[in-house]
């Protein structure tokens, strides 16, 4: 029995703006009139360590997804996509930026980042959905790098039962009006990368 519309899973590392994007889909469902709940769990977010947000909308009761139980897997980071893939369900898709940020292991040389084919076929193991695309790439070209989470948004918008219109509204209202045009720019090429 489903007790929620659509459930998000949403990961990455402390600075790449997960909280931002959970904040932004929160704020858009309610201004379309449904409930929505969420929780985020996260270690030394503000210095690169994991974070998952859970995003239920239309729920009726938990705020946790279940494993196995998300309708969409948000990955901001290739690694942390590989590492919450247990949540996305048979049925699910998942949205993943393909530009990793190496851990410090990686970077000293003591740990080997794993390629992103070895990333993405458990995924597609679990899912036949699975959209790899470079959103920091996309969001350079936009104006800023730092706006990879709004081409994610951008992407996801057309799986949520919110409306493109309502994360719009949301996004400008929660985003500084400085960053705004960069933002819309970045929300238009990630709805244009999984069209």
């Amino acid at each position: 029995m489903r007790t929620s519309d659509c459930d998000v899973v949403v990961v990455g590392v402390g600075g790449q703006g997960v909280i931002l994007i959970s904040e932004i889909i929160g704020k858009a469902a309610m201004m379309a009139g449904l409930s929505v709940r969420g929780v985020e769990t996260h270690g030394m977010a503000q210095r690169g360590g994991s974070v998952i947000n859970h995003i239920r909308v239309g729920c009726r009761y938990s705020a946790m997804i279940s494993p196995g139980g998300a309708d969409i897997l948000l990955a901001m980071e290739p690694a942390e996509a590989l590492r919450y893939a247990s949540y996305l369900s048979p049925d699910g898709v998942a949205l993943v930026n393909t530009r990793p940020l190496l851990p410090v292991t990686v970077t000293t040389g003591q740990a080997s980042y794993p390629s992103l084919e070895e990333i993405l076929a458990p995924l597609r193991e679990v899912s036949s959905r699975v959209y790899p695309m470079d959103a920091t790439g996309l969001a350079a070209e936009a104006g800023s790098p730092q706006a990879a989470n709004v081409v994610m948004l951008g992407a996801l918008a057309r799986h949520l039962p919110i409306g493109e219109e309502r994360l719009l509204e949301a996004l400008s209202e929660i985003v500084p009006a400085r960053f705004l045009e960069v933002n819309r720019k970045a929300f238009e090429l990630g709805k244009i990368e999984v069209e």
